[in-house]
């Protein structure tokens, strides 16, 4: 055999238990598979078949480990294991592989290895073949139920539980040793596992978990060779993938390994604009590069960029760019135009109009001049907040510019009723504040956007006339039509992907609409209306932007434990979210295959207290990158006081700006708000005490203004809800006095569980 043309493939689970070998090993891993893509049958290798398998085989990866490997087709393999040497020969017939009938995935199980890890001795044996055993007697305990005892064999493996594995699943009786099975089982089969464990009935699994993974043809179960080629098999193949699965490296594995349901998001065509949405860690990002490699792939060679990957912010907007570069390199970034969308609106403006050198603020300075106005003006019927609200919500946000259009503007979702005479004062006031900011020489964001998304719409509809035109002349050019902007009119963008979508303004979106054509796969919008932590709630329908019968959600988290995750949504509450198209959102089927430590609940006596308790806590964690760790309050000032005593024990601290980590090897320090998009081993939640989580003011509008008390109070949770689900292995939450109203619910479920 030739290794000219070898192909050597890495399954997903055995990368995983890679990891968790020596440096050495994993150095000769990578050595190893040099040579036997180069050579199969070199003699220092030793492959050769196992006894009583007929794809089996094992080789050499150096004097103590030996790789197993399943032979797909002459040249063709597929590493299932890696094992020291002793381990490979005991119980050969305890290792078993097959393509899943419902996926058409390849699976590999060591039978072996799930009996000695997952279940007790006791478990073990009700998992052994049947042998008589005497009735219980009487005052013997009674044997624990088992966890899937109401589902039968066909039902569990119709639903892709690997039938390998049905005896050990009808031996579980407790939820560790579920946990346990599921970090060696396959996929599918810990995630259908989980749901029924969960409560959800066979139907609903069968619906919301097997079905979006099922292969669209009849599978062959002999056929390993196509087995391998679809999604379900997670397998890498080349040398960079490979460096990185070894090395365990920070999203190493997103390059290469993407879930079923997330691959048919990336590659499926659209007729129009498509939404996914999911929890926090189901991939959403990950899902929107991923789309931008599938448009790039689908381009006509060229040098422009005409694709456009946006979000919300600079911070994520950089992290988007480093991630694109990793899984692409420069070749599909220079096909790739990155920006947050703030940024893209300013450019277009400045193209425009090169004469508008205005400096921007932001929200927080645009409402102190409305309280200078206010106080200019004698006028305390108005507070500075709500006048901002209508003006960028309402005024801004509806392209409204006169008095008469303000008076049959839509006021859906701000709360406060607003009568014809309080529309007049309001609408006199709003012209006052724009004539302000002009005299300042000072706009707003929310003024940059708007008038991008006019300027947007304008170009549009030259671009539409022109090949109304054009249709007209039977397909002849009008040159002075097409000329008046100094060349040829075209859109912008071909395709637009947005990151975050549920934290951008109305006119935001109109921009957008306005820069790609109405066409197939035109926009591709990923975010979860639970993570809106700002004041932007849309309708995209409204906007020109229509995602029915196009929206998918992912629910399967893969950073956050299900520990965690209890938590998190603990802190949601029953809260209602829309799903950026006027219904509602829901996580439901959320769930998570990861298991880990609850989370820990720390009351103080004050602040102070729980900032020494912090530090003890980091010093507790020893060697641990503290870069690994993040601690997040609820306000600047908190922030920078706990940062010194972190200092005075030694520690240091790296503050989280708007653009990111502002230094490097030290514990991430910042406000919730800046925790958007992150993600670290250990989070520290710091702070979480009534009348800062949620902020005491909020509780005034309450009986002023009821609808902007429960849009603040919803922010309020999301953004609790954000900062909890940045941590991967572990979360403590510290607070003194009276804890945020938003932990009741954490409270109640942690002491229902210890009493």
């Amino acid at each position: 055999m030739t290794g000219k043309n070898v192909t050597l493939r890495l399954l997903d689970k055995a990368d995983r238990e890679i990891l968790k070998l020596p440096r050495p090993v994993k150095g000769a891993i990578y050595d190893f598979q040099h040579k036997f893509k180069t050579n199969p049958d070199s003699a220092g290798l030793r492959l050769k078949q196992l006894q009583g398998h007929d794809k089996l085989y094992s080789a050499r990866v150096n004097d103590e480990y030996r790789a197993l490997l399943l032979r797909l087709a002459d040249d063709d393999w597929l590493i299932v294991s890696v094992k020291h040497r002793k381990d490979v020969y005991a119980h050969l017939d305890r290792l078993t592989y097959s393509v899943n009938r419902v996926t058409g995935g390849i699976e590999y199980v060591d039978l072996q290895v799930v009996q000695e890890e997952v279940l007790s001795p006791a478990a073990r044996r009700a998992a052994a073949p049947a042998q008589p055993v005497e009735p219980a007697r009487p005052a013997e305990p009674a044997a624990p139920e088992p966890l899937f005892a109401k589902w039968s064999e066909q039902q569990l493996t119709d639903l892709g539980v690997a039938p390998s594995l049905i005896p050990v699943v009808a031996a579980l009786t407790t939820e560790d040793q579920l946990l346990g099975l599921v970090e060696y089982a396959p996929q599918l089969t810990g995630e259908v596992l989980l749901a029924l464990y969960d409560g959800k009935e066979y139907d609903d699994v069968l619906e919301q978990v097997t079905a979006p993974v099922a292969a669209p043809e009849p599978v062959d179960p002999e056929d390993f060779r196509a087995a391998v080629e679809r999604p379900a098999t997670i397998v890498t193949t080349t040398d960079d993938a490979l460096r990185e699965a070894l090395e365990g490296e920070d999203f190493g594995r997103w390059k290469v390994f993407l879930h079923p349901t997330q691959a048919k998001l990336v590659t499926r065509d659209y007729s129009g604009p498509a939404r996914v949405g999911g929890g926090p860690g189901t991939g959403k990002t990950i899902v929107a590069l991923h789309r931008v490699k599938h448009l790039v792939e689908q381009l006509p060679a060229g040098r422009n960029k005409p694709v456009l990957l946006t979000t919300y912010n600079k911070n994520l907007a950089a992290d988007l760019r480093s991630r694109l570069l990793a899984l692409g390199g420069e070749a599909l970034l220079s096909r790739v135009e990155i920006s947050h969308v703030d940024q893209l609106a300013l450019r277009t403006v400045r193209e425009a109009e090169p004469g508008n050198r205005k400096r921007i603020i932001d929200e927080a300075q645009a409402v102190r001049e409305w309280r200078s106005l206010l106080d200019e003006l004698g006028e305390d019927a108005w507070e500075a907040e709500f006048l901002y609200d209508e003006w960028a919500q309402v005024i801004l946000g509806q392209a409204v510019t006169s008095r008469t259009d303000y008076f049959r503007a839509r006021r859906a979702g701000r709360g406060r009723n607003v009568s014809r005479a309080e529309r007049a004062e309001i609408w006199q006031l709003t012209e006052r504040f724009t004539q302000r900011l002009d005299r300042l020489g000072v706009q707003t964001w929310d003024q940059v956007a708007e008038r991008a998304a006019q300027l947007e719409a304008a170009r549009a509809r030259r671009i539409e006339a022109i090949a109304r035109q054009r249709e007209e002349a039977g397909g002849l050019d009008n040159v002075h039509m097409a000329d008046g902007s100094g060349g040829w009119l075209r859109y912008r963008y071909r395709h637009i992907v947005v990151d975050e979508a549920q934290d951008l303004r109305p006119a935001h979106w109109k921009m957008l609409r306005a820069m790609t054509a109405p066409d197939r796969n035109d926009l591709f919008l990923v975010g979860d209306t639970h993570q809106r932590i700002y004041k932007n709630q849309v309708t995209l329908g409204s906007l020109g932007i229509n995602i029915r019968g196009r929206s998918s959600k992912l629910s399967l988290s893969y950073r956050t434990t299900r520990q965690i995750l209890r938590s998190a949504l603990n802190v949601l509450g029953d809260e209602h979210y829309d799903d950026l198209d006027g219904s509602s959102e829901n996580l439901a089927g959320y769930r998570s295959v990861l298991s880990g430590a609850v989370p820990d609940l720390h009351r103080l006596r004050d602040w102070e207290e729980e900032r020494k308790a912090i530090a003890a806590l980091i010093e507790s964690w020893g060697d641990l990158p503290h870069e690994q760790v993040a601690i997040a309050v609820p306000t600047n000032q908190m922030a920078q006081e706990a940062a010194y005593t972190l200092a005075q024990h030694g520690i240091r601290a790296v503050e989280i700006g708007p653009d990111g980590p502002r230094g490097d090897g030290g514990v991430h320090i910042g406000t919730m708000f800046r925790f958007k998009g992150l993600e670290y081993q250990r989070m520290i939640i710091a702070g979480a005490s009534d009348r800062l989580v949620p902020r005491a003011e909020i509780q005034r509008l309450r009986t002023t203004d009821p609808g902007r008390f429960r849009r603040e109070m919803q922010r309020a949770r999301s953004l609790l809800f954000v900062a909890t689900t940045r941590a991967r292995d572990s979360l403590d939450i510290f607070w003194n006095g009276e804890a945020s109203p938003f932990l009741t619910d954490l409270i109640r479920a942690r002491q229902s569980v210890t009493s």
